[in-house]
Protein backbone atom coordinates (compact mmCIF):
# COMPACT_ATOMS: atom_id res chain seq x y z
CA UNK A 1 0.00 0.00 0.00
CA UNK A 2 0.94 3.66 -0.89
CA UNK A 3 2.13 5.13 2.29
CA UNK A 4 1.38 8.78 2.46
CA UNK A 5 0.93 11.47 5.29
CA UNK A 6 -2.52 12.70 6.04
CA UNK A 7 -2.32 15.86 4.72
CA UNK A 8 -1.12 14.09 1.04
CA UNK A 9 -4.11 12.03 1.09
CA UNK A 10 -6.75 14.74 1.81
CA UNK A 11 -4.50 16.90 -0.94
CA UNK A 12 -5.69 14.20 -3.05
CA UNK A 13 -9.10 13.93 -2.24
CA UNK A 14 -9.38 17.76 -2.57
CA UNK A 15 -7.99 17.21 -6.32
CA UNK A 16 -10.14 14.82 -7.15
CA UNK A 17 -12.97 16.67 -5.81
CA UNK A 18 -12.03 19.48 -8.12
CA UNK A 19 -11.42 17.64 -11.34
CA UNK A 20 -14.54 16.28 -10.73
CA UNK A 21 -16.54 19.55 -10.43
CA UNK A 22 -14.16 21.05 -13.46
CA UNK A 23 -15.77 17.91 -15.54
CA UNK A 24 -19.27 18.84 -14.26
CA UNK A 25 -18.73 22.17 -15.47
CA UNK A 26 -17.29 20.70 -18.46
CA UNK A 27 -20.82 18.79 -19.45
CA UNK A 28 -22.69 21.62 -18.94
CA UNK A 29 -20.78 24.60 -20.29
CA UNK A 30 -19.42 22.83 -23.50
CA UNK A 31 -21.48 19.73 -23.79
CA UNK A 32 -25.10 21.30 -22.78
CA UNK A 33 -26.03 18.88 -20.29
CA UNK A 34 -28.14 21.00 -18.08
CA UNK A 35 -28.28 20.10 -14.64
CA UNK A 36 -31.28 19.08 -12.84
CA UNK A 37 -31.78 19.57 -9.06
CA UNK A 38 -30.18 16.30 -7.77
CA UNK A 39 -26.90 17.42 -9.94
CA UNK A 40 -26.81 20.82 -8.25
CA UNK A 41 -27.21 19.53 -4.67
CA UNK A 42 -24.72 16.49 -5.54
CA UNK A 43 -22.09 19.30 -6.44
CA UNK A 44 -22.95 21.55 -3.64
CA UNK A 45 -22.34 18.58 -1.52
CA UNK A 46 -19.04 17.75 -3.94
CA UNK A 47 -17.68 21.20 -3.00
CA UNK A 48 -18.18 20.40 0.70
CA UNK A 49 -16.26 17.66 0.58
CA UNK A 50 -13.57 19.21 -1.17
CA UNK A 51 -13.55 22.08 1.73
CA UNK A 52 -12.96 19.64 4.12
CA UNK A 53 -9.99 18.01 2.49
CA UNK A 54 -8.35 21.06 1.70
CA UNK A 55 -9.20 22.45 5.48
CA UNK A 56 -7.39 19.20 6.13
CA UNK A 57 -4.37 19.26 4.09
CA UNK A 58 -4.15 23.30 4.54
CA UNK A 59 -4.48 22.32 8.83
CA UNK A 60 -2.15 19.02 8.49
CA UNK A 61 -3.55 18.65 12.10
CA UNK A 62 -2.38 15.79 14.39
CA UNK A 63 -3.85 12.65 14.73
CA UNK A 64 -7.05 14.01 17.10
CA UNK A 65 -7.24 16.44 13.92
CA UNK A 66 -6.89 14.40 11.00
CA UNK A 67 -9.63 11.78 13.30
CA UNK A 68 -12.00 15.16 13.60
CA UNK A 69 -11.58 16.21 9.32
CA UNK A 70 -11.85 12.29 8.59
CA UNK A 71 -15.39 11.48 10.07
CA UNK A 72 -16.50 14.96 8.97
CA UNK A 73 -15.63 13.89 5.63
CA UNK A 74 -17.19 10.40 5.68
CA UNK A 75 -20.35 12.02 6.62
CA UNK A 76 -20.32 15.07 3.90
CA UNK A 77 -19.22 12.19 1.36
CA UNK A 78 -21.66 10.10 2.67
CA UNK A 79 -24.43 12.77 2.24
CA UNK A 80 -23.72 13.09 -1.60
CA UNK A 81 -23.61 9.14 -1.83
CA UNK A 82 -27.73 9.24 -0.58
CA UNK A 83 -28.35 11.91 -2.91
CA UNK A 84 -26.61 10.27 -5.87
CA UNK A 85 -28.59 6.88 -4.59
CA UNK A 86 -31.36 9.13 -4.71
CA UNK A 87 -30.60 10.24 -8.37
CA UNK A 88 -29.98 6.17 -9.92
CA UNK A 89 -33.07 5.27 -8.59
CA UNK A 90 -35.43 8.24 -10.06
CA UNK A 91 -32.95 7.35 -13.12
CA UNK A 92 -34.44 3.29 -12.67
CA UNK A 93 -38.22 4.08 -12.13
CA UNK A 94 -40.65 2.82 -14.67
CA UNK A 95 -41.52 5.41 -17.03
CA UNK A 96 -45.22 5.93 -15.00
CA UNK A 97 -43.74 5.90 -11.78
CA UNK A 98 -41.87 9.02 -12.52
CA UNK A 99 -42.03 12.19 -10.62
CA UNK A 100 -43.43 15.53 -12.66
CA UNK A 101 -41.00 17.70 -14.04
CA UNK A 102 -41.13 20.71 -11.78
CA UNK A 103 -40.23 24.34 -12.70
CA UNK A 104 -36.74 25.85 -13.78
CA UNK A 105 -34.22 26.23 -11.20
CA UNK A 106 -33.99 29.70 -11.68
CA UNK A 107 -37.54 29.85 -11.21
CA UNK A 108 -37.18 27.97 -8.07
CA UNK A 109 -34.00 29.76 -6.52
CA UNK A 110 -36.45 33.16 -7.41
CA UNK A 111 -39.87 32.12 -6.25
CA UNK A 112 -40.02 29.54 -3.71
CA UNK A 113 -39.68 30.04 0.14
CA UNK A 114 -36.25 28.43 1.26
CA UNK A 115 -37.73 25.16 2.51
CA UNK A 116 -39.14 24.03 -0.72
CA UNK A 117 -36.30 25.04 -2.62
CA UNK A 118 -34.50 22.57 -0.47
CA UNK A 119 -36.69 20.01 -0.56
CA UNK A 120 -37.40 20.25 -4.36
CA UNK A 121 -32.82 19.72 -4.77
CA UNK A 122 -33.30 16.77 -2.77
CA UNK A 123 -36.22 14.95 -3.45
CA UNK A 124 -35.16 15.90 -7.54
CA UNK A 125 -38.38 16.31 -10.26
CA UNK A 126 -39.14 14.41 -13.56
CA UNK A 127 -36.40 16.25 -14.93
CA UNK A 128 -34.52 14.23 -12.81
CA UNK A 129 -34.86 10.82 -14.33
CA UNK A 130 -33.26 11.69 -17.70
CA UNK A 131 -29.97 10.09 -18.62
CA UNK A 132 -28.38 12.41 -20.61
CA UNK A 133 -25.26 10.47 -20.69
CA UNK A 134 -23.91 7.45 -19.96
CA UNK A 135 -19.98 5.36 -19.79
CA UNK A 136 -20.34 1.78 -19.47
CA UNK A 137 -23.65 2.07 -18.81
CA UNK A 138 -23.43 3.91 -15.55
CA UNK A 139 -24.90 7.48 -15.82
CA UNK A 140 -23.72 10.58 -14.26
CA UNK A 141 -25.34 10.15 -11.21
CA UNK A 142 -24.14 6.51 -10.80
CA UNK A 143 -20.43 7.32 -11.48
CA UNK A 144 -21.20 10.26 -8.73
CA UNK A 145 -22.32 7.60 -6.13
CA UNK A 146 -19.21 5.77 -7.12
CA UNK A 147 -16.96 8.67 -6.60
CA UNK A 148 -18.75 9.54 -3.30
CA UNK A 149 -18.06 6.06 -1.75
CA UNK A 150 -14.69 6.31 -2.91
CA UNK A 151 -14.50 9.93 -1.21
CA UNK A 152 -15.76 8.32 1.91
CA UNK A 153 -13.22 5.81 2.07
CA UNK A 154 -10.63 7.92 1.51
CA UNK A 155 -11.10 9.93 4.35
CA UNK A 156 -12.09 6.59 6.35
CA UNK A 157 -8.58 5.59 5.78
CA UNK A 158 -7.04 8.21 6.98
CA UNK A 159 -7.71 6.88 10.53
CA UNK A 160 -5.41 3.88 9.82
CA UNK A 161 -3.13 5.61 8.10
CA UNK A 162 -2.69 8.16 11.23
CA UNK A 163 -2.76 5.56 13.67
CA UNK A 164 0.10 3.60 11.53
CA UNK A 165 2.01 6.76 11.34
CA UNK A 166 2.00 6.60 14.91
CA UNK A 167 2.98 3.27 15.65
CA UNK A 168 6.15 3.89 12.73
CA UNK A 169 7.39 7.12 14.30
Amino acid sequence: MIHLRPRAWFLIGFISCFLMLAVAAYFQFVEGLEPCPLCISQRIVLALVGIVFLVAAIHNPGPAGTKVYSILGVIVALGGAAISARHVWLQNLPPEQVPDCGPGLSYIFENFPLTETLRLMLNGTGECAEVLWTFMDISIPGWTLVAFVGLACLSLLQLWNDSDEQHHL
